[in-house]
């Protein structure tokens, strides 16, 4: 290897890495939530940044997935892990959040079920990730940010279709058993992104093509880190050299220089799990997936309550305090029994003599 030595899947400090970046759209929503301006480096909030790292790390290990696995498991594996938490966190906003915003709003429950965009609209038209409306029956009410009960949730339609994409370039042998193919659609993407604007227009300017291009060429940095791993390995000094060109390349390249860092950002998330220590509880427990689809939700709430007028740090603080049991419910009730269920069914119908490597799954994914 070029640089020091492979990630170990099952020794790294990723779950606290992602919990770190759920954690940190918390603080960013915290701003608009509670209607104040919010501060951006290269044109992206904070929040924007840690989106941006999940897509890298998530581009790394979902490719790891999908070159380990057939394509049904592969399938079954990503909608096991997403679909039923964020399923039961659509529930929640209709038969619990939003009944409660509804009642302080409106000083009862009358006409809630049967209002513009009602729970159960609500519910099925947002169930395939695609998120058509974020109110439910015109609340949240009375706050700062009026009208979107889980604003975190656009980004796992974008998610889900990078996983679709991967699935799909997984099917060609060239592309499992060469760097370069992977590594060109990763210069593609950001190319696109550099003519973002054209790309628009030839859309009928299309926002869904537009978020794509902006994410996308985050999620490829990880699969492109993927597939050159028994090259470049993970170490100290590239690691923290990625930290200051992916600066470098954000700030003084307008326009499309954050999606060029993107492999630098990537590279230096990858490698921070590699040295940062965790604790076995996060090892074991992955709660990210939880505070990121809960977080906001519980803001809104507490901006029902007037919680955001004690300024932006006990706000922040109350939240994080309030999403952490919900986060572990999702996780302990819904993310971790439905992944051991699919586990275990994909080991009944492996054969006996099956190697260890053909049915590994990467942890937390």
């Amino acid at each position: 290897m070029w640089f020091g030595s492979a990630l170990d899947v099952r020794n790294n400090s990723l779950n606290l890495i992602r919990l770190i970046l759920a954690f940190a759209v918390l603080v960013h929503h915290s701003w608009p939530l509670a209607g104040q301006g919010e501060t951006k480096f290269a044109g992206y909030s904070l929040g924007g940044w840690a989106v941006a790292g999940f897509f890298g790390i998530s581009g790394y290990l979902i490719t790891s997935s999908r070159w380990s696995n057939a394509l049904g498991h592969y399938l079954v594996n990503r909608i096991a892990r997403i679909m039923p938490a964020f399923w039961v966190c659509l529930l929640m906003m209709a038969l619990v959040f939003a009944p409660i915003g509804y009642r302080v709003a409106n000083g009862s429950l009358e006409d809630y079920f049967t209002a513009v965009h009602s729970p159960l609209n609500y519910v099925f038209s947002n169930a395939l990730l695609d998120m058509q409306f974020h109110d439910i029956s015109a609340t949240p009410a009375n706050v700062p940010y009026p009208g979107a009960w889980n604003g975190s949730l656009w980004s796992l339609y974008y998610e889900f279709l990078c996983y679709l994409f991967i699935a799909a370039l997984g099917c060609f042998a060239l592309v499992r058993r060469s760097r370069w193919p992977m590594t060109i659609a990763f210069v593609l993407s950001v190319v696109a992104q550099a003519n973002i604007e054209t790309i628009s227009r030839l859309s009928n300017d299309n926002f869904d093509v537009v978020l794509m291009l902006q994410l996308l060429p985050f999620f490829l940095a990880g699969s492109v880190l993927f597939m050159w791993r028994d090259m470049i390995g993970f170490h100290w000094l590239p690691g923290s050299l990625s930290l200051i060109v992916a600066f470098t390349i954000s700030s003084t390249v307008p326009g499309w220089g954050v999606q060029a860092s993107a492999l630098f950002v990537a590279y230096s998330l990858i490698w921070l799990s590699t040295v940062v220590r965790q604790p076995k509880l996060i090892a074991k427990n992955d709660i990210s997936y939880g505070v990121y689809i809960y977080a906001f939700a519980v803001q809104q709430l507490l901006a029902v309550f007037g919680i955001h007028e004690l300024g932006l740090f006990w706000f922040s603080v109350i939240a994080a305090i309030i999403t952490v049991p919900l986060a572990a419910g999702s996780w302990v009730f819904v993310e971790r029994p439905v992944m051991r269920k699919v586990r275990g069914a994909r080991g009944k119908s492996q054969p006996k003599s099956a190697p260890a490597a053909a049915v590994q799954l990467v942890p937390g994914v």
